[in-house]
């Protein structure tokens, strides 16, 4: 039976308040010997000057007043003096004003945030806790050989909770924090940068020595730390990728809109980032110097323990030095939460609010992609909302007017809008909503409205029932179809076409073409992302992506052509209502389908595309040579016959003889 490894307990506190005040006598304790060293510094420091005001200064005041040499020497000086310091000042102000970092120092416990606030990724948290525990021990942990992390990569969605991380981290290891945003090291002189980042460095290994250790927080570090070459990126590992084009983005639903140089800040900064994050050990205090001047201390330079801790949401781009072990060495990917982590989050900060009761497993339905800010910014706007309405508490109504304007804009209805447009727009939202309800395996339909929501006349949309992270070829293609439904429904019932269909056309083409360039599913494994953009646009491509497209719009056109009082019923209910939820879009189709049942599209016959599809097969050619004695034909397999022009008809009707085949061709007989 393996032994798990002794894990010394955390002492227990009564409360939260005795653990505060423990951690503020050790940490009071821990820089005493500092402060006494300070104080013996400075008193040192005033006894000399004293000494000097007091014994010096007379004397050479007496001897320069005396001593008409003297005097106008002492003249020269002080006009130089002036004129140093005169325009020495003018450089100092220019260069202070100009180098000086938009940063953030935070003393411990300034941050209020701790690991008890942070929610929703128990794996980061972990880790953080980790990193806690080295920068409290890194004396002990030198001692055991080991070297003191020196860097942490923070990689995720935006509003994954990176820089509140980053918070956490430096209030429960008890040291100070910086915060700036990295554009800010940037100059449009050349080399200030440069001399931001060395001071920056050099006033946080001042605090690592006062309080032991001293965090370092960059956010948008690929600003400046992007690959000085193509060649100089980072790699991650080889896997599985999740979607890339299906992928929600800061917690969007899935809507289907209807109507409607590479080395960033240079490669100077990036060196100087370098050099800062891994530098040669060399003496930091000025006793320190002092010292190593005259000879007297000769063992090895201390640096003090600065963790800087960076965030990206593009670590591809970052260059490879940077991200080598002794700069960057752990590297902790902060993700959305999956469904535990959600709920987490949604009692943490329903917490902080007064609500009623709240059905929890459907608000984390709801949710799904979004990102602990998102979340966040939902309950907060559900109390905006309850607050206008002169209610003290919020409801799962407020939630979900807060989390429909995030997702799909303010509520504009246009008033001024004709019947026949609003038909227009209706019969447009209708394709796109029986397509959903009819096609969608893991997903559910949520709205399809006519009204205005920012810049869309109107929209369907849906939301997955579950997490996914993959996607098959037949649920693609249904997509493709959803997609392309608008248009069918427009060419049926309107008999034109529109030009709200920008967006579906962009969704549709985006899905096919990583089909058959990206995922390797028409039958190639040729993947067009090797040569980026160039691939794209690969002539080839376009008719492997049109051919997909055609035999999609097909199959929709023809089920939205079985089913056509469906469809009929559910944009009269649009031009009535403006807005239909999932269950009223259910209903419809309930007392629908009860006279005309539904026709299932995948029974509809498919025709092939894709790569196979698009190569000819060579027929076997009949070839006549003619000899004295008569004719003789062979058959050569693998050999295509040249095109054969046909005969002009003489009337309409020839058209429907039958198409002379090769062998009809050939010469008569001699």
């Amino acid at each position: 039976m393996a032994l798990e490894p002794h894990r010394p307990r955390e002492t227990q506190y009564r409360d939260e308040l005795d653990r505060e005040l423990d951690a503020k006598i050790d940490a009071a304790f821990h820089r005493w010997p500092w402060k006494v060293r300070r104080l013996i510094t400075r008193v040192l420091i005033a006894l000399a000057a004293i000494w000097l005001v007091v014994r010096i200064v007379p004397a050479g005041v007496g001897f320069v007043m005396n001593n008409d040499i003297a005097s106008a020497i002492v003249q020269v000086l002080m006009i130089a003096a002036y004129l140093f310091f005169f325009i020495g000042f003018q450089f100092f102000l220019m260069f202070y004003f100009m180098g000086r970092t938009r940063i953030y120092w935070l003393k411990p416990g300034e941050t209020g945030v701790g690991f008890k606030d942070y929610k929703g990724n128990p794996e980061v948290l972990e880790a953080a806790r980790r990193i806690v525990t080295l920068l409290k021990g890194a004396k002990e942990f030198k001692e055991m050989g080991g070297e003191v992390t020196r860097g942490v990569l923070l990689i995720g969605p935006p509003g994954t909770g990176k820089s509140y991380m980053a918070q956490a981290v430096a209030t429960e290891a008890g040291v100070p924090f910086g915060y700036l945003s990295a554009p800010s090291l940037t100059s449009a002189w050349m080399g200030m940068g440069n001399m931001k980042v060395m001071l920056l460095y050099r006033k946080a290994r001042k605090f690592a020595r006062e309080y032991g250790a001293c965090i370092l927080f960059i956010d948008e570090i690929d600003a400046i730390g992007m690959a000085r070459s193509s060649t100089l990126r980072g790699t991650g590992a080889t896997g599985m990728d999740g979607m890339q084009p299906d992928r929600p983005a800061g917690g969007i639903a899935n809507v289907m809109m209807g109507m409607g140089m590479g080395m960033g800040a240079g490669s100077g900064l990036l060196n100087e980032l370098l050099i800062q994050m891994d530098p040669p050990p060399h003496e930091q205090s000025l006793w320190g110097k002092v010292l190593r001047f005259f000879g007297l201390r000769r063992k090895r330079a201390e640096m003090p323990p600065v963790l800087t801790m960076a965030a990206t949401n593009l670590a591809e781009t970052l260059d490879a030095a940077l991200l080598r072990p002794g700069r960057f060495d752990r590297k902790i990917t902060v993700d959305l939460p999956d469904p535990d982590g959600r709920k987490e989050i949604i009692e943490y900060y329903l917490s902080k609010v007064k609500h009623e009761p709240m059905p929890i497993d459907r608000m984390v339905s709801d949710t799904i992609g979004y990102s602990p800010v998102a979340i966040k910014f939902c309950i907060n706007e559900a109390v905006i909302h309850a607050h206008f309405d002169g209610r003290q508490a919020i409801n799962y109504w407020d939630f979900t007017k807060a989390r429909e304007t995030h997702e799909w804009g303010l509520r504009q209805p246009i008033r001024s809008m004709s019947y026949e447009e609003r038909r227009r727009i209706a019969y447009h939202e209708a394709g796109h909503a029986y397509a959903a309800v009819k096609l969608l395996r893991k997903e559910r339909l949520t709205k399809v409205t006519i009204v205005r929501h920012g810049t869309a006349l109107g929209f369907a949309a849906w939301k997955p029932e579950e997490e996914i992270h993959t996607r098959t070829k037949d649920e693609l293609l249904d997509r493709i179809k959803i997609s392309l439904a608008s248009r069918a429904a427009e060419e049926i019932f309107l008999g034109v076409q529109m030009s709200g269909v920008t967006s579906d056309l962009q969704s549709a083409t985006g899905l096919a073409t990583y089909m058959v360039g990206a995922y390797g599913m028409d039958n190639s494994f040729y993947s067009y992302l090797t040569f980026g953009m160039q691939g794209v646009s690969d002539p080839s491509l376009k008719a492997r992506v049109e051919a997909i497209l055609n035999e999609q719009y097909r199959l929709v056109k023809s089920m939205i052509e079985h089913n056509k009082e469906a469809v009929i019923a559910i944009a009269e209910a649009l031009i009535l209502r403006n807005e239909l939820t999932d269950l009223d879009v259910n209903e419809i189709l309930a007392r629908v389908e009860a006279e005309h049942p539904f026709t299932d599209p995948r029974r509809i016959e498919k025709q092939p595309f894709g790569f196979l599809a698009a190569r000819s097969v060579s027929e076997p050619t009949t070839i006549s040579r003619r000899h004295t004695n008569g004719a003789t034909t062979t058959r050569l397999p693998g050999v295509s016959a040249p095109p054969v022009a046909k005969r002009p008809l003489a009337d309409p009707a020839a058209s429907a003889e039958p198409k002379a085949s090769a062998e009809d061709e050939q010469p008569a007989e001699n």
